[in-house]
């Protein structure tokens, strides 16, 4: 499979984007991101949002909420090999067919786990251990992804997944 698997976000909106010294991870040098935000910036707002409707996505197995959470093109690396989607079309097909999977093989609730976090202007790289659950608990996937997030606008795009 090659899109990255998902899952519920756990923990607070300021544990998402953290720095190692507890602080928000921001530019480091006063720049805001989006219009109207503070010292901070609203990344960490934005981003959590991506990644909870991203989630949602996958737990409603929402093939265009999944697709909107993407740039385009975007690229999935997985298995030592890149896959660039040029266009919706071809990461709505690459998405389908993980739904059927994951589908499958019984996997109804994702949960995710923020490893680290990183914000500078507008771009973020998000790292996210993931466990992919049956309805009774039982782990059937569990994994780590790399996300490179872009800003658009006031919102935060995945630009990039690097699969572990």
């Amino acid at each position: 499979m090659a899109l990255g698997l998902t899952g519920a976000r756990v923990g607070s909106l300021e544990e998402m984007v953290m720095s190692d010294n507890g602080e928000f991870a921001n530019a480091g040098n006063g720049q805001t991101n989006g219009a109207g935000s503070g010292p901070n910036g609203d990344a960490e707002e934005a981003i959590a949002a991506l990644f909870d409707d991203y989630q949602a996505g996958f737990n409603d197995y929402d093939v265009d909420r999944i697709c909107d959470c993407f740039a385009m093109p975007a690229i999935i690396w997985q298995h030592d090999k890149g896959h660039v989607f040029n266009d919706e079309e071809e990461l709505i097909e690459n998405i389908e067919a993980l739904l059927k999977a994951l589908e499958k093989e019984g996997v109804s609730h994702s949960d995710f786990q923020v490893v680290s976090s990183h914000v500078s202007g507008s771009a973020a790289l998000v790292t996210l251990d993931w466990s992919q659950e049956t309805a009774d608990g039982e782990a059937v996937f569990e994994f780590t992804c790399h996300y490179q997030l872009i800003q658009d606008g006031s919102d935060w795009v995945i630009g990039g997944v690097i699969n572990e």
